[in-house]
């Protein structure tokens, strides 16, 4: 009897203290996966909303791009046809050409307008405020109501931008009215729109920069240029990165002014990918091309937003 009482007491201590501890163990479990289920409960329906608007066009989108379907007429299957042709297609390589240089400039330029902005409204001067507050005016209108007050504008014997060129002696320009000039002048609008909201995001960052490098270039006699040069712009280029990926998605899918002011002309001249689209689409009643063309868009902007936030890895953070 005497050599049975280890076992008894080591089976005793089994059953107080491992079994017990399993059984917390499951417990555990079992309440994590109760707590799980009900927020899922809850989860479910905007997620099963969220899915039907994004999922479903997706699905739909890339069904309609294989077929050939024109209202009216019932879809017929023509595989990847659409997309053969779009890509033979002159006048789409042409309108990607038209889109890439207008997003180069729409981009370029208000990121340097915008930072040379910043910089000069982070200094300490008298009505700043309200500088500030007038110049941030453009980026809160609308691009419609923005786009039919430049087209007033643009008007080669009305319009205000001519007469303003008078005054100094330069000749009037066709602006929009002519296919050399009709893309800078687009992009003419889109700096004067979106160069505030570059300036505010450099702003935010120039607000966060430490005070003691620039103490130390003082102390050693550096010159505002080399100030800016080998201090300020290191230390904001993360924010210039992000302002950089913004407009240049922004500026990518560029519409309602394009529309507003040229409607692709003249002729197409200004006719970027997404007046292509909306040209194949809605005025041309090719619902299967476009649909390949939505589908190739929306690839170039995957792939742009990807590369651009692989730089923006490059990039470190102050």
């Amino acid at each position: 009897m005497g050599l049975q009482e280890p076992a008894s007491s080591s089976a005793a201590t089994l059953r107080a203290g491992t079994f017990p501890r399993a059984d917390r163990r499951r417990r555990a479990i079992k309440s994590r996966i109760g707590r799980v289920s009900k927020y899922w409960l809850f989860i479910a329906p905007a997620l099963l909303v969220i899915l039907s608007i994004v999922l479903f066009p997706w699905v739909f989108t890339i069904w309609m791009s294989v077929q050939e379907w024109n209202p009216g007429a019932p879809p017929a299957y023509v595989g990847l046809r659409n997309y053969v042709e779009l890509f033979t297609s002159s006048r789409f390589i042409d309108s990607t050409a038209r889109t890439l240089y207008f997003t180069f400039l729409s981009v370029v330029l208000p990121i340097i307008f915008g930072t040379f902005s910043a910089v000069v409204f982070h200094r300490k001067f008298p009505l700043r405020g309200l500088m500030r507050g007038i110049f941030i005016l453009p980026m809160m209108a609308t691009p419609v109501a923005i786009a039919l007050v430049w087209t007033m504008m643009f008007h080669p014997q009305l319009g205000v931008l001519n007469y303003l060129l008078g005054l100094v002696g330069i000749p009037p320009q066709l602006w929009v009215y002519s296919a050399n000039t009709v893309i800078p002048s687009l992009v003419l609008v889109e700096v004067w729109h979106w160069t505030p909201l570059v300036a505010l995001i450099v702003l935010g960052g120039l607000a966060a920069l430490p005070v003691e490098p620039y103490e130390a270039a003082m102390i050693d006699g550096a010159s505002r240029w080399q100030t800016f040069r080998f201090i300020t712009l290191p230390l904001i280029l993360p924010f210039i990165v992000v302002a950089a990926i913004i407009r240049t998605i922004d500026a990518l899918k560029t519409f309602d002014t394009i529309f507003v002011i040229t409607q692709g002309g003249p002729g197409v001249a200004s006719e970027t990918i997404s007046i292509h689209l909306y040209m194949q689409a809605f005025a041309f009643s090719n619902v299967g091309y476009a649909s390949a063309l939505v589908v190739v868009f929306f690839v170039i902007i995957v792939a742009t937003a990807l590369f651009l936030l692989y730089l923006r890895q490059k990039v470190k953070w102050t």
